[in-house]
């Protein structure tokens, strides 16, 4: 990169990238847990981890998104220094980053089922739900905006693209990096339209 370059990371492929992890992984441990008896008995489980999803994945969604409006309402354009990180790399950062949480989260959600079955795991899913949703939402306010939103990588360490760390979004065209709006890969038609 030339001088006073930097790179940028898409927003919302930070905020999606753990989401798989948190499904697969919940459903995974939820699935477990069915299998153990546990102390409450299966019925009782799977209502309080059809709870503990829907309340996971409304407040995941609803979290810092007045935060989230004000950056990105007051993002300033990218120049032409900056450096835009592949999608790949941003996921593979963040989970990365990740990785031993959600360890120990799945091995906590499969030692639950032993006195609730299943909520451990619908809890995790339910998390995954929600930052999938808030990337959706992210992505609307992308397109009706028409433009993609990006920040600093440096000032996410604890993958928190909304938290105080961050002092700005900054913005480029719809068609820019290789994540369409809302952090998923692009479609290969709209890839060979921008060029």
């Amino acid at each position: 990169m030339g001088r006073g370059a930097y790179a940028l990371a898409r927003v919302a492929v930070i905020v999606r990238a753990s989401a798989g992890w948190l499904w697969w992984l919940g459903v995974l441990a939820a699935g477990i847990g069915v299998l153990l008896p546990g102390l409450t008995g299966r019925r009782i489980g799977v209502l309080a981890g059809a709870a503990l999803f829907l309340i996971a994945a409304v407040v995941v969604f609803m979290a810092r998104r007045k935060r989230y409006l004000t950056l990105a309402r007051g993002a300033s354009r990218a120049g032409k220094s900056v450096f835009l990180q592949d999608r790949a790399v941003t996921v593979r950062t963040r989970r990365r980053a990740v990785r031993w949480w959600l360890l120990l989260a799945f091995l906590a959600a499969v030692g639950s089922s032993f006195a609730v079955p299943a909520a451990g795991g619908m809890l995790m899913a339910g998390l995954g739900v929600g930052l999938w949703a808030k990337a959706l939402w992210l992505g609307r306010w992308e397109r009706a905006n028409d433009v993609l939103l990006w920040v600093r990588p440096e000032w996410v360490p604890r993958g928190r693209p909304a938290g105080k760390a961050v002092n700005g979004y900054q913005t480029t065209g719809i068609v820019a990096g290789d994540a369409g709006p809302g952090g998923a890969r692009r479609a290969r038609a709209m890839e060979s339209a921008a060029r």
